[in-house]
């Protein structure tokens, strides 16, 4: 009997899905427990199994294309089944109220097709990007998995394709949107400077999608307000030395930074906390969310009971999530149960920022880049290490002395160290 495979809810913020890559074609036998297809959810690109024996009769949702959860994605089942009415019954056993979006999508694709016609007459007018070799030297091409897949469906050489991912990185966007370059234009980043208007559009990622909403409803359904801190951070890099001359894993001084915090969090319970509209939660664990930055966006991994573990064991779990962030094989349960969330921006020389808090959290901690700058120390100036941090907070949860009040426990862990572990 055949099986209607639905787009599976992979994560707890999964309203719909865009599929990444096929692993089997219509015709395929397909195993229980083998691949079926690659699934881009609004936090990563995950595996999708099959859960049935058969063979694949029929795939609902085409390469790069997306759909909300629950629609069909594909028919297994035996190759002498009649999809077409396994399809209609499918469609006459769901519920009204999920049929009607399907009518409103069939009246709105001949607007899709003009768009995109509308595009593609643009990118012929527009300017073409130059290629710039993204190979390292070594005859290695720097691209992500993605891209590269989209280069040999292309059968373009990414020697010649402009990186922008970290370190020029190709990623899949750069192969998208590339084109060969005229000669005698003068290149400027990916823009051709020829005397022509031009632009390029690309759809936006579900990940893209998720970022803009949680951070307009927290922007603009709390009210933020912010505290900002310079902390003297002379013992803290003289600490991190003395860890690091005998210690197997490198401590970074983010490492520290999330220990500081965990620690101060004990001391201030009423900052690791969530607003539940009719209650507000306060939290006896301490799970520290950090920010990472991936291509397409912005991942929050959790370091579970950061007060509990060393600066090795921190550092050793923030770096295993950075990888598996931007390598996209982040699960649901690395990225749930924040508690309070650090953004640093330091080691990119951004000296102080605000940021924007991360539901369901009460506050988010920006940390900016360590400065040597003159300070005044027993009535003399001489050289000192100073790292600004500001405090976003739910004005609902946390008020101004509160969250000052875990700002000062903050500065005193982080100029005196050892009074992290007392």
């Amino acid at each position: 009997m055949a099986e209607v495979v639905k787009m599976p809810k992979l994560s707890d913020t999964m309203t719909e899905g865009v599929v990444a890559a096929w692993h089997k074609k219509v015709g395929d036998t397909v195993k229980k427990g083998e691949i079926l297809a690659e699934i881009e959810t609004d936090k990563a690109t995950m595996e999708f199994e099959s859960f049935y024996n058969g063979t694949l009769l029929h795939i609902g949702i085409e390469k790069g294309q997306g759909a909300p959860v629950d629609a069909v994605l594909a028919v297994i089942g035996n190759k002498d089944e009649d999809v077409k009415a396994i399809l209609a019954a499918f469609a006459a056993a769901a519920p009204k109220q999920e049929t009607a979006p399907a009518k409103e999508e069939k009246k709105a694709e001949p607007v899709a097709v003009k768009k995109e016609e509308s595009v593609k007459s643009v990118a012929v007018a527009t300017p073409q990007p130059v290629a710039v070799p993204s190979n390292n030297g070594d005859g290695r091409i720097k691209a992500s998995p993605l891209a590269k897949k989209l280069a040999a469906e292309k059968g373009l050489d990414l020697s010649g394709v402009s990186g922008t991912g970290e370190h020029g990185r190709v990623i899949k966007r750069d192969v998208a949107t590339w084109h060969p370059g005229k000669s005698g234009a003068l290149a400027f980043g990916n823009a051709v400077i020829n005397g022509k208007e031009g632009f390029t559009e690309e759809p936006v990622s579900q990940m893209r999608k998720t970022i803009a909403r949680r951070l307009s409803e927290s922007k603009f359904g709390a009210p933020h307000f912010y505290l900002t801190m310079e902390i003297d951070m002379d013992q803290a890099w003289k600490s991190r030395e003395a860890i690091n001359a005998i210690s197997p894993v490198k401590v970074s001084f983010n490492d520290m930074v999330i220990r500081a915090c965990a620690s101060a969090l004990r001391h201030h319970p009423k900052v690791n906390s969530s607003w539940l509209g009719d209650r507000i939660r306060y939290n006896q664990h301490v799970h520290i969310g950090v920010a990472v930055a991936v291509d397409e966006g912005l991942l929050v991994p959790v370091v579970r009971f950061a007060d509990q573990k060393s600066f090795e064991q921190i550092g050793t779990e923030v770096r295993e999530y950075a990888k598996k962030a931007k390598d996209k094989k982040l699960q649901p349960s690395d990225w749930e149960g924040n508690t309070f969330t650090i953004s640093n921006l330091g080691m990119f020389g951004i000296e102080e920022f605000t940021a924007i808090i991360n539901p369901p959290d009460a506050c988010i901690l920006a940390v900016g880049a360590i400065k040597e700058v003159p300070v005044v120390k027993n009535g003399q100036v001489v050289p000192g290490k100073i790292m600004k941090v500001t405090l976003s907070c739910d004005h609902r949860v946390v008020d101004g002395a509160t969250g000052a009040a875990f700002l000062q426990t903050l500065k005193m862990m982080l100029e005196n160290p050892v009074t992290m572990f007392i």
